[in-house]
């Protein structure tokens, strides 16, 4: 059995928690959530757009109009699903790292979360 993009095993580039929270003051970057609808809903970086992992596609790609001139951090619990997701983003022309640590390194750093339903966070 072949390598597969898909593993969440490997290494892709990361951002530190407290990096992202500087680009995003600066609108630097963009940040794509690929947890699941209730994570996402429970707690979330202000503006992440969300796309659950599982439905990560061109198509869904172009319906969330991200911006290509800016890099797009992939976020998820725990730095796991995020690796796909970057190379997914990678191979489609972005420039995509994730946050390292995930939204738990995020919470741990006492960082900014948004709660409840998502409305124009995407």
């Amino acid at each position: 059995m072949g390598w597969n993009p898909w593993w969440p095993f490997g290494r892709v580039p990361e951002i530190r928690p407290e990096d992202l929270a500087r680009a995003l003051e600066k609108a630097e970057v963009q940040v794509l959530d690929v947890r699941t609808g209730v994570e996402h809903s429970r707690s979330r970086i202000p503006g992440a757009r969300h796309l659950p992992i599982t439905r990560l596609s061109e198509a869904a790609l172009s319906d969330l109009e991200l911006d290509r001139d800016r890099p797009v951090v992939a976020i998820c619990l725990s730095a796991h699903r995020s690796i796909p997701a970057v190379r997914k983003l990678r191979a489609h022309g972005y420039e995509a790292l994730q946050l390292r640590g995930g939204m738990l390194a995020w919470w741990r750093a006492g960082l900014p979360c948004a709660h409840g339903s998502s409305g124009a966070d995407g």
